[in-house]
């Protein structure tokens, strides 16, 4: 084929310029492009500069086939973070095969847990979501063996004790020094034209140019000879590796990614190496899953809900200005580190759109129906206190199977005789675990939540602070004003008297206080609940005196709700992280 052998005695290669050498170095450019199946955009949605110390490995996740207990066709989804991707959908049948893999970057104080969800595809505008596993990425890091198979549970989204199926996968997690080495491996086995595993002179040359650098073309032998360590006349993985992370180091060999085009060299060596890693993937012939969306429920909408998009009847982002527009609030699950989406009843939907979105609804509120809105609730309510409410407990655990865990409630679904005895069930005692209990100065999250958190009480101004977006976003009303709300004031040692502020919303039946005026509590204690619909409450602090936790600060500061849960840490007391004495451990007093 006119190609030096890596066994060869490192002869120079012909300098003509031919058209055959031409034609060779555009087919190595083409085969460093189909290493990698799938657009470009997939790998650059996920890339971004890291610290060399934040930078734990890359993940390459394998989703291999399920077992499921009833045929249809389908797919599955990998979400970590902020990032989802998906398998292409199987034929009909209870075994699909997908072979489809993906590989994901880990950081060291970043998300870890990644996500496996199993769809049916039997509906034309949403996928039903049947069931889900997690899989801890770092603790397969920490394993002994370089490569996993597994057989994991899926289990039901609204009951963590039901399985509902299998799926088969494969997981390694390349720690930085592999990366390195595996991006080497794959290029040189693009030039290694008769697989020793050695690059020749000849089969280095190839390799250099084909990367398009001319300064390195210009002095190829001076780099081959750089690269041969040991002097046997060729180049091997390791000593190839060596040089790639050398020269990254001074000028870069690669100028630009051979797959999507990128300029490189303007960060820094390692950040280069996993834009092309994650770039560049290694020919297993498997299929690599589609990337571009943000959450699971985003990749399981059928063509219709991609219509809307399209036609910009629906939107799908993250942030304020989504919310008045979409069906769908994203937001950050602080336990997993991930986007998911919350649903909104269709309904309920429509109802809040012609209230808050028009001036129509607003001036029938004002004439009136805002009389009639209230009797509606009212007598809603006095129906979820109904025997025959409890019929719509199963409908609305299907409806929110993936946002509802039953197991964590304290009796079994049949013990409720009313809807709202189910809306405010009970939990088992470890459902909730209190951060740091013993110490007062820690402040906790103080409902299951989508949460917002300020430094200031201007900052809030800037951003929506309730339940429903669609509402919040209005430009013809303030919710917080024509709610009904109630004010409790709370006095504590430690972050002084902190307003607790409970707004009730359109269709909740009440608001309802288990403790009284003067009466201690201690952290964790209940203080109240409402009773069907849930609404918003909003805590407020003493100027200075609580440092918020930042994760929560920064997600607000993109207008992203973050998914906290009872029990969560909020923020620290700034008296206490100020002084060295000892901890308050006293409890806090209702006035």
């Amino acid at each position: 084929m006119g190609h030096g052998s890596s066994k060869s005695n490192g002869a120079e290669p012909s300098d003509a310029g031919n058209g055959s050498e031409t034609s060779r170095i555009s087919r190595i450019r083409r085969r460093l492009h189909l290493h990698r199946r799938g657009s470009a955009s997939d790998s650059s949605n996920q890339l971004k500069n890291i610290a060399p110390e934040e930078f734990t490995g890359i993940a390459h996740i394998q989703l291999i086939e399920a077992e499921m207990k009833f045929k249809d066709r389908w797919f599955a989804c990998v979400s970590l973070g902020e990032r989802t991707f998906r398998t292409p959908k199987s034929d009909q049948t209870d075994k699909p095969v997908w072979k489809s893999e993906k590989k994901l970057v880990l950081e060291r104080n970043g998300p870890h847990i990644a996500r496996i969800s199993v769809f049916e595809t039997n509906r034309l505008s949403r996928n039903n979501l049947i069931g889900y596993c997690e899989i801890d990425l770092l603790e397969v890091l920490s394993r002994e063996s370089d490569y996993q198979f597994e057989v994991l549970d899926l289990v039901d989204p609204s009951s963590s004790d039901k399985v509902v199926g299998t799926i088969s996968l494969s997981c390694s997690v390349e720690d930085p020094i592999e990366t390195e080495k595996s991006f080497a491996r794959r290029i040189l086995a693009i030039v290694d034209y008769n697989e020793d595993g050695m690059l020749s002179l000849s089969e280095f040359t190839d390799l250099i140019n084909a990367f398009g650098n001319q300064a390195a073309a210009n002095k190829k032998e001076e780099l081959f000879k750089e690269a041969d360590k040991n002097g046997d006349g060729v180049v091997s993985m390791d000593e190839l590796a060596s040089l790639l992370a050398a020269q990254q180091e001074e000028e870069s060999l690669i100028s630009s990614c051979p797959v999507c085009g990128e300029s490189l060299g303007s960060y820094d060596r390692l950040n280069d190496i996993i834009h092309l890693t994650l770039c560049f993937d290694e020919g297993t012939g498997n299929q690599v899953m589609t990337g571009g969306f943000i959450t699971d429920k985003q990749a399981s909408y059928g063509w219709i809900f991609k219509l809307s998009e399209w036609a910009h009847v629906s939107s799908y982002d993250i942030g304020l200005k989504s919310g008045s527009s979409a069906s769908h609030i994203v937001v950050f699950d602080r336990k997993t580190k991930r986007l998911v989406e919350e649903l909104i009843d269709g309904k309920i939907i429509l109802s809040m759109r012609a209230i808050y979105q028009s001036k129509v609804g607003l001036t029938l509120i004002n004439a009136g129906a805002k009389e009639l809105l209230q009797s509606i609730s009212e007598k809603q309510g006095r129906r979820m206190n109904s025997p025959e409410s409890a019929k719509d407990i199963p409908k609305f655990i299907e409806f929110f199977k993936d946002q509802i865990n039953v197991a964590d409630a304290k009796y079994p679904i049949e013990h409720f005789e009313t809807f709202n005895e189910f809306f405010i069930r009970e939990l088992k005692p470890d459902a909730r675990p209190i951060a740091h209990k013993e110490h007062d100065d820690i402040a906790i999250c103080a409902s299951d939540c989508r949460l917002m958190a300020f430094q200031s009480i201007d900052d809030s101004l800037r951003f929506w602070i309730k339940v429903n977006p669609i509402a919040v976003n209005s430009k013809y009303c303030n919710v917080f004003t024509e709610n009904k709300r109630v004010v409790s004031l709370l006095s504590t040692e430690d972050f002084g008297k902190v307003a607790f502020i409970a707004i009730g919303a359109t269709m909740v039946g009440s608001i309802t206080f288990t403790r009284k005026q003067g009466e201690r509590v201690q952290k964790g204690d209940e203080f109240g609940y409402f009773s069907f619909g849930g609404s918003t409450v909003i805590c407020v602090f003493e100027k200075d005196t609580i440092e918020i936790d930042e994760d929560l600060l920064a997600n607000s500061k993109r207008s992203l709700e973050t998914l906290v849960t009872v029990g969560m840490s909020l923020g620290v007391s700034k008296q206490k992280r100020a002084e060295t004495g000892s901890l308050n451990l006293e409890g806090f007093t209702i006035s």
